[in-house]
């Protein structure tokens, strides 16, 4: 049949395919701690990032300890997307992790459904803010203990006792560098989220 053809008599017209529910989904955390390359790692889109290379004023100002070999830091947010399924896309916004680009925030999380806090467990302090961020908005998240070289230095209960997150908090240990490990945390974060609106 040709689009100008109409349909033969008591034919069901073709079904309307749907696109997919659009999700906002955010990635938070310290300075270094994986938020760029998680989302690189997942995204189904190039990857927008806005990476700006560090300065020495700036080398001065953040701790680049256990990133020796940091060139560059997010200077306002990153951005990409995956198709879950046919039903669902999650768009990701990873936030700069320097407590000077904090003013960002708000905007940033606008709409998000929830997020995803990744922590080094070498410098947990560097999390606080994230996981007081979205404690404060009442914003369903979940803490990713990302695996530097492999390993984490605490375990996860230990973790959590250190962020004093409530029992309602997933914490897991993810790789921010392999496409799967990313995927299953944010999973985590959907699942929390989706359960609340169930509430």
């Amino acid at each position: 049949m040709t689009p100008t053809e109409p349909l033969a008599r008591g034919a069901a017209a073709p079904a309307a395919v749907r696109p997919p529910l659009p999700v906002k989904m955010v990635i938070a955390g310290g300075f270094g701690v994986g938020k760029t390359t998680a989302v690189g790692a997942i995204s189904e889109i190039e990857p927008l990032t806005t990476e700006a290379s560090i300065t020495e004023v700036a080398a001065g100002v953040d701790d680049l300890t256990h990133t020796p070999r940091k060139t560059t830091t997010t200077v306002a947010m990153d951005f990409g997307c995956i198709t879950v399924d046919p039903t669902l896309k999650l768009y990701l916004f990873g936030t700069p992790g320097q407590e000077r680009f904090g003013f960002m925030w708000d905007d940033i999380v606008e709409g998000a459904v929830g997020g995803l806090v990744i922590v080094d467990t070498r410098r947990l302090d560097d999390c606080y803010a994230a996981v007081d961020y979205f404690e404060h908005k009442d914003i369903p998240f979940a803490v990713a203990v990302n695996a530097f070289d492999g390993k984490v230095e605490h375990s996860l209960e230990e973790v959590r006792w250190a962020l004093d997150v409530s029992d309602g908090v997933p914490v897991v240990v993810f790789d921010a560098r392999e496409r799967g490990s990313v995927r299953d945390a944010l999973l985590v974060v959907l699942e929390l989220a989706l359960a609340r609106t169930e509430l």
